[in-house]
């Protein structure tokens, strides 16, 4: 695909209106989203992802279309995913309702910035060097035991390491200061809990991107698909909180679902590699088999779920983790949380 760098400033132009279009439309007034408002956001979101599919598919051809696709609905699911995150880090932080759409636009804004790095460096490494294929399966593998193993559990902000590290280094407030990130403490300038906030959730985005960005990569070798699926996935991400964020307890498989999907991508990518050393003797999977597969594989996730939620409606999803849980007593955060 010849992306020119006309196409790439127009993309990105317009990625930074629509964020000047949530902030202004949206997100400047801090307020409680009602699911009306999250719903018409997340239709007008992934409206746009699957207009943008269908154009390139009609100017492109099929091929890059359905590339476009399966990349868009891997990132959709992992997103989804992340969700369980950031309503730890929102719960945990006793982050104001009001104040929500505040954190997420901000965790938005990071992830894109981050996600962009990422992909110029996969795309680069996998120009220079093939068997980057096999090192992004690898990642996605372990990534994807790791999650199954711990499927059960949910991650601990207060590991975060960062976030850590800035309590033992900074002054802290106990309390929040309306969308101030910035308070004074005594006459000292101290930190609001709503920067360590965006922090946790800055530095849990970087996570996130070294998970997603190699499963991109294993349906589409294209660095403009990726970025360009990756961007509507996140842009919607904000609405898709306010409209799922009382159902997310309830799809019990989701973890175990990402974690096959991500072991699937991941032996793509490996016989990717393998396929193009020895074309006569390893197979590729094709990308509609990709897509048919991830696509199978949500669907069992959600119908799974519910049938488990109907038996048992005490049952509680859990975002899963990669790391086995482990907390220092001496590590503790000498400032209180909030």
């Amino acid at each position: 695909m010849d992306v020119s760098l006309t196409l790439w400033a127009v993309t990105i132009a317009g990625i930074i209106g629509l964020i000047v279009l949530d902030f202004v439309t949206v997100s400047s007034k801090p307020h409680d989203v009602q699911f009306k408002e999250a719903l018409f956001w997340s239709i007008f979101y992934i409206g746009l992802a699957v207009a943008f599919g269908i154009a390139l598919w009609v100017w492109e051809g099929s091929d890059m279309g359905t590339q476009f696709f399966a990349a868009y609905l891997v990132e959709k699911s992992l997103s989804v995913d992340n969700l369980f995150v950031f309503i730890i880090i929102l719960t945990q932080f006793a982050v104001p309702t009001v104040l929500h759409q505040r954190v997420l636009l901000v965790g938005v804004v990071l992830a894109l910035i981050l996600r962009a790095i990422f992909i110029a460096v996969g795309a680069a490494a996998l120009a220079a060097f093939s068997f980057t294929f096999v090192l992004f399966g690898a990642i996605l593998i372990w990534t994807g035991v790791q999650l199954a193993r711990h499927r059960n559990e949910d991650p601990e902000p207060k590991d975060n390491v960062v976030v850590r590290l800035v309590r033992k280094r900074f002054l802290v407030s106990d309390h929040y200061d309306g969308t101030r990130l910035f308070t004074r403490i005594d006459g000292r300038k101290a930190i609001t809990p709503l920067l360590l906030v965006m922090i946790a959730i800055g530095s849990t985005d970087v996570l996130f991107a070294l998970d997603s960005i190699p499963a991109t990569f294993g349906v589409t070798q294209e660095p403009y698909l990726v970025f360009a699926a990756n961007a509507f996935a996140l842009l919607g991400l904000r609405a898709l909180y306010f409209l799922l964020k009382g159902l997310l307890d309830k799809i019990i498989y989701l973890s175990i679902g990402l974690a096959v999907i991500l072991v699937f991508i991941g032996i793509k990518l490996v016989l990717t590699w393998g396929h193009e050393t020895w074309p006569d003797t390893v197979p590729k999977i094709p990308t509609n088999v990709s897509l048919a597969f991830i696509g199978a594989v949500l669907v069992i996730v959600a119908v799974a779920s519910w049938i488990k939620v109907r038996k048992d409606p005490t049952a509680v999803a859990h975002a899963g983790r990669l790391t086995d849980s482990h907390h220092d007593e001496s590590d503790e955060p000498t400032q209180p949380l909030t």
